[in-house]
């Protein structure tokens, strides 16, 4: 490899992936000493740890107090499951798919279900057609794709006075993009993307036209343990009061709670995507200024301002075949873990070949001022080989 002279300066905290993402500026595990441990989830004090993350929860990101707000087993991925397995079915389904988790709700719905769904989809860093968008139907979409790059601009495309319900995977969106909670009626995230904590627990935000589906609509297929939620015909309100349907880790929940309380001392939810945009504007920036590099999303409006993705444009690396521009991608994130200044930013396996920056709330806008740097050196390291052979 060509030896080209190191940037000076190293960002302080190199976490820069996707999911789990950075812990929180100042984190230190003598901050879940709090945690309940040796006892049972269901037990007084552990019950008040988990609803103390649920309404820290509604309070950062300002959700109705109508809504009911559950933490659930499996992630985004069971959040979103529970949901699309209890209320569909009885009306018409639409999904937006534009990167791989809408494409994996796509096979859940039309596999799994075996539901006759219309499917709106685009390549990636680019939206479908919105307004396509029926108020008949129900529709599952994800408000920001974490593996393109591109969110949604707003929810104008759904209608004020749809029939349906709106199930949004909203994971690297909330607390770092605005979430029209009228607009909404199944809104899931998980705690390791911008909340930067710990895998496993999905959060299910209901509104009350989710619970008048839940509770006038049996779905025909075998309903598991983990996805139920009603009980007697009847939301079970436990679930959304701490009682979760199996054990959850207190480790985990006394991390989201030290991660919520970060984010109202900061000035919350205001602050946290004042700092997400913060950060996608260094890398706008550097971006507009480098030749080599592009964004996936083109469109400034539907860019993420958490999952922002990269593509090298340079033509040294166009010119080469596909393989082989996977495998420069690849090198160019391997190069930059080896240097300790940047890790896991490889692109998602199934998008296409880049970088994939995360600038949640949670990254320092310093740490990414002092990445760019660093990008170009490894780029330039790798490309002039390139050019030498």
């Amino acid at each position: 490899m060509t030896d080209h002279t190191k940037p000076a300066m190293r960002p302080a905290r190199p976490e820069f992936s996707s999911g789990p993402c950075a812990k929180r500026p100042g984190w230190t595990p003598e901050n879940l000493t709090n945690a309940v441990l040796g006892r049972s989830h269901r037990s007084k004090p552990g019950k008040a740890r988990l609803k103390d993350a649920i309404d820290r929860t509604r309070q950062v990101l300002a959700v109705p107090d109508e809504f009911l707000i559950g933490i659930v087993p499996g992630s985004d991925t069971g959040a979103v499951e529970m949901a699309m397995w209890s209320m569909l079915g009885p009306r018409p389904v639409q999904l937006l798919a534009f990167e791989s988790f809408g494409k994996d709700w796509v096979t859940d719905v039309t596999k799994q279900l075996k539901i006759e769904a219309e499917v709106l989809s685009a390549p990636y860093g680019q939206l479908p057609d919105l307004t396509k968008v029926r108020k008949d139907a129900d529709l599952v979409f994800t408000w920001n794709g974490t593996t393109s790059g591109v969110r949604v601009p707003n929810g104008d495309f759904i209608a004020d006075d749809r029939e349906g319900v709106t199930i949004c995977d909203a994971t690297s969106a909330a607390f770092a993009q605005d979430l029209p909670w009228a607009k909404l009626d199944v809104v899931t995230f998980s705690w390791q993307k911008a909340l930067g904590g710990e895998a496993a627990h999905g959060v299910l935000i209901l509104s009350p036209r989710a619970v008048a589906r839940l509770e006038s609509y049996v779905p025909a297929w075998p309903m598991p343990k983990l996805f139920r939620m009603t009980k007697g015909g009847k939301v079970n309100l436990e679930i959304f009061e701490g009682a979760t349907i199996n054990t959850p880790s207190m480790l985990c929940v006394e991390d989201a709670i030290d991660a919520l309380k970060w984010g109202e001392r900061i000035g919350g939810l205001t602050e946290m995507r004042r700092r997400a945009d913060a950060n996608l504007d260094v890398l706008a920036r550097w971006v507009e200024k480098t030749d080599w590099v592009a964004f996936l999303a083109a469109d400034p409006a539907i860019r993420s301002n958490t999952s922002v993705c990269l593509k090298v444009v340079d033509q040294r690396v166009t010119a080469l075949d596909e393989a082989a521009q996977a495998e420069f991608a690849k090198k160019l994130a391997s190069l930059l873990e080896k240097e300790a200044v940047a890790l896991d930013i490889g692109g998602y396996r199934d998008a296409p070949p880049g970088l994939r920056i995360w600038c949640g709330a949670t990254v320092e806008t310093s740490d990414l001022e002092a990445l760019t740097p660093w990008l170009d050196w490894a780029f330039e390291s790798l490309a002039a080989d390139l050019q030498a052979a």
